[in-house]
């Protein structure tokens, strides 16, 4: 006896096959997104955090100043905001491509600065407090955005939260 398959049948596996591998592909791609806003979430509420102790080791103040492009932390002076003395850790940051932010505080949208000679949104004081916030940060289509939320007595929550189509 001769065992084999026919045409008819390789060609239904390999379409069978190659019907699975698109629905892999789709669902990886949409968990990127996710990981990656995910993890870009993560990233800015671990160095607000790093920030806001720093700022109350060194007794001086540390500000974040967002704009379209990104972020940049800075550091009260004698001479107003600068970001001259600030590197490693706080150095400027590119926003993640088609990244949305929006910031707001008591309820109202704040403005993202448009120059680097703006003061910063959000400030850690050497007293251990922070300016209280609300950051948003969609990512695409991304069926979820985080929220950061930054309390007066320095505390910064991340939360994520469903988006209804």
């Amino acid at each position: 006896m001769i065992v084999g398959f026919t045409l008819i049948e390789i060609l239904v596996a390999v379409v069978i096959v190659g019907v699975l591998a698109l629905a892999v592909t789709i669902s990886i791609a949409t968990a990127s997104g996710e990981r990656q806003l995910a993890r870009e979430s993560e990233r800015l509420q671990g160095l607000i955090d790093f920030a806001c102790h720093q700022a109350e080791l060194t007794g001086r103040e540390i500000g974040l100043r967002l704009d379209g492009r990104g972020y940049a932390f800075t550091r009260l002076g004698f001479d107003g905001w600068s970001s001259d003395a600030l590197e490693n850790e706080l150095r400027p940051r590119s926003w993640v491509p088609g990244l949305g932010v929006e910031i707001l505080r008591d309820g109202r949208d704040l403005r993202l600065a448009e120059s680097d000679s703006e003061p910063p949104q959000i400030v850690c004081f050497s007293s251990g407090e922070l300016s209280p916030f609300l950051l948003r940060l969609q990512l695409g289509d991304v069926a979820n955005r985080y929220e950061l939320r930054g309390e007066a007595d320095g505390h910064i929550v991340l939360d994520r939260v469903a988006i209804r189509p």
